[in-house]
């Protein structure tokens, strides 16, 4: 199929697409493209993988696209859109809510980190901070992609804003962020609808509302929920059994809730690039299904195909990931750009390709998600109690302090870590993690990240995704349950469970709601993860056995580690863009998706795979983390980073310039910021376009990133 065709310089793409429009509406008006019984040459055939599909319509004022009627203020607002019957909220009020928990989730939204003056729904899509509350007008397509087993159920969301311009069409993907429901990556979203592009989301078969085996009750599409036999094919997710049925699996151990990515058995991350590109698929049909022309016997038309509309696969995070991989695997044409943030990026083993920071090669780099996380799952807490971050967010939480001691006494009995105290213990653990591939500008982040349990919760989900485990097998002793004052499992209470869809994240623990239990306690039988004891030490070690077990996996031989591994591999990137203009971002900072596993490497398998045709662009930020919503969240992040999130957008609009005017492509960069500063745990200075300059046209050459054969060097 033939690809599409870039302008030069002086030909922009801009005016080549209205020409064709032009030359399209001449033709429909003339009746050409009807056969001889004027049905239509080129009907707009809905996507056989799409089912039903819902339309909504949002005016602008009561209810919008991008901030269900909240406006810039609501969206900042602490006071989260409640429904007003907590235990049966309505689909309007779960969709508001999601909107208000998922753009929080992944922007910092105070005034003073930069939302409503360098980003925010008021600041057009030129930059120029307005005096509006950023709402906008149009419709919604909702429906599944299923194969037809009502068990794929992904759920697909086209945002079409009454502004799209048929002269000039656009779509920007927004897969969601880790494992969201559809409107996890509602803010990247924002770009697209700004420019009157419509905005192909997906939850690419993750999704944050659970089946809770005690009642039975599965999530439908629009977050309401219902029983699972009421469901039917209809659920958003219901978990499949393993060897023991749900029934019996409930009976003896109650409670226990089951997650989409972790519990489907279907591995859904070797599917992302594909449930990407279908949510373009339906972004074109949703396109024509409004604007196509119309034949004589009333067949809409596809008059705005993939060749016409310009395409640019976005997002962050897992999103991120997914969207390159959708630009990998898109042998249609249907992407024309890629501008991603901190993209989550399984190299694959043995690319020979090298990173050095500084002319120095760095210790450990291009190591899979899994072999990282489980890394950090257990080094991470043992190092936060390193007295060389005694400065850092949450060094000083006294309800974890005592946990993560004794994981390093652990650690030093089992060989992993030298030092006679928790002083030498934990010094030794961070220099661990430097050595399998975490930069320095990291450590400030481990006492937090320990304290929010991030590297277990993304461990244990991707165990049970990869190795296509059933929520009855309780793999490596764990489950997800609500806890109470016992620390046992307990039912969730209703109203949690029906605004999970809003507020979840696909990925416990959540506190208060969702916690990791730890099945194997011989202490106290299952119980708060946090607080268990590990059988083989005796000891609160935030459950040492399940964290080696966790890491075991990744080189065992049993049968539970060989699916585990054949699951990872279904999920490495290969590098090859296939020529497509692409700028990546990346917070130098980053700890839990680290640069040298993740987006410099690529950078260098993308060269290996594409040579001097390569237009990958790598920006790299200094200051700057995984986490923006934490900026403004938790003390001590805002004196330190600048938000990510600003060179998302500013990414974006560099892949949209040269895909319209042919504007080059900024080089491989560190882009030097200035953090905000102030004194630690004190509110910092209000965030200013100086602290967060321009990505350089022409970088200085101390700034540059370069790839020299297969090495990426990046300069300190």
């Amino acid at each position: 199929m033939q690809s599409k065709q870039f302008p030069p310089q002086q030909e922009s793409r801009l005016r080549r697409t209205v020409f064709a429009i032009a030359a399209a509406m001449l033709a429909a008006a003339c009746g050409s493209g009807d056969d001889n019984n004027g049905n239509g040459s080129n009907p707009n055939t809905k996507p056989a993988y799409i089912g039903t599909v819902t339309i909504n319509s949002y005016n602008g004022s009561s209810d919008d696209l991008l901030t269900a009627g909240l406006g810039k203020d609501g969206l900042s607002s602490a006071t989260a859109p409640l429904p007003a019957n907590a235990t049966a909220p309505t689909a309007a009020e779960l969709r508001r809510y999601a909107i208000y928990a998922n753009y929080r989730a992944i922007v910092d939204t105070t005034a003073a980190g930069g939302y409503g003056s360098l980003y925010g729904p008021n600041v057009d899509a030129q930059g120029n901070v307005t005096g509006s509350e950023g709402k906008i007008a149009g419709v919604e397509y909702l429906a599944y992609s299923d194969d037809g087993t009502g068990q794929q159920n992904v759920t697909m969301l086209v945002q079409i804003p009454a502004g799209f311009d048929t002269a000039r069409p656009c779509v920007i993907t927004a897969t969601s962020s880790g494992s969201r429901g559809v409107y996890g990556a509602i803010a990247t979203g924002e770009w697209g609808l700004k420019r009157g592009c419509a905005v192909a989301y997906t939850d690419k078969g993750t999704g944050a509302a659970p089946h809770d085996l005690d009642t039975d009750t599965v999530p439908l599409i629009d977050g309401t929920r219902a029983t699972r036999a009421a469901a039917g094919k209809n659920a958003q997710f219901a978990a499949p059994a393993g060897a023991t049925s749900l029934a019996d699996f409930t009976a003896a151990s109650p409670h226990r809730l089951a997650f989409k990515h972790a519990h489907s058995q279907r591995n859904p991350e070797k599917d992302w690039g594909k449930f990407t590109l279908q949510a373009v698929e339906f972004a074109i049909w949703a396109i024509n299904d409004r604007f196509g022309a119309v034949s004589a016997n009333g067949t809409r038309q596809r008059s705005l195909d993939k060749d016409k509309i310009l395409v640019i696969a976005s997002s962050v995070s897992n999103g991120g990931g997914a969207a390159v991989a959708a630009a990998e695997q898109d042998a249609d044409g249907l992407i024309d750009g890629v501008a991603v943030g901190e993209p989550n990026l399984n190299m694959p083993p043995d690319t020979g390709v090298v990173v050095r920071r500084g002319g120095v090669q760095v210790l450990s780099s291009g190591r899979t998600l899994y072999d990282y996380t489980s890394t950090a799952n257990l080094l991470q807490h043992c190092a936060a109690r390193t007295t060389a971050l005694t400065q850092s967010p949450f060094y000083d939480n006294p309800t974890t302090a005592p946990f993560f001691a004794a994981r390093c006494t652990t650690l030093a009995e089992k060989g992993l870590v030298t030092g006679a105290n928790t002083s030498e213990q934990s010094a030794s653990a961070l220099q661990a993690l430097h050595e399998a591939g975490w930069e320095p500008e990291s450590d400030d982040l481990h006492p937090s990240l320990s304290a929010f349990d991030t590297a277990a919760a993304i461990t244990v989900t991707y165990a049970n995704a990869y190795a296509q485990a059933s929520v009855t097998d309780k793999l490596c002793g764990y489950s997800f349950a609500n806890t109470l004052t016992d620390l046992k499992p307990a039912a969730i209470a209703p109203a949690a469970l029906a605004s999970m869809f809003a507020t979840g994240n696909g990925i416990p623990p959540q506190p208060p709601s969702v916690q990791l239990i730890n099945d194997l306690d011989p202490t106290h039988g299952p119980y708060l993860n946090l607080v268990s004891v590990s059988a083989s030490t005796g000891r609160t070690d935030l459950n040492y056995d399940g964290a080696d077990c966790l890491r075991k996996l990744l080189a065992g031989t049993d049968a539970t580690a060989r699916a585990l591994q054949a699951g990872q591999a279904l999920t490495l990137r290969n590098g090859n863009l296939r020529g497509k203009p692409a700028v990546i971002v990346h917070g130098r900072s980053d700890g839990l998706l680290p640069v040298n596993h993740t987006s410099r490497p690529y950078l260098g398998l993308n060269r290996q795979q594409e040579g001097v045709a390569s237009k990958l662009s790598y920006i790299e930020v200094e200051n700057a983390q995984h986490f923006d919503a934490f900026i403004g969240l938790v003390a001590g992040y805002s004196n330190r980073y600048v938000p990510l999130h600003v060179y998302l957008n500013r990414a974006l609009d560099a892949v949209y310039d040269n895909l319209t005017t042919g504007k080059a492509l900024p080089p491989s960069q560190v882009v030097r910021t200035t953090p905000r500063g102030g004194a630690f745990n004190t509110p910092a200075p209000t965030l200013l376009p100086s602290n967060v300059p321009p990505i350089a046209a022409t970088p200085a050459p101390g700034n540059a990133i370069t790839v020299n054969a297969l090495t990426v060097e990046v300069p300190n």
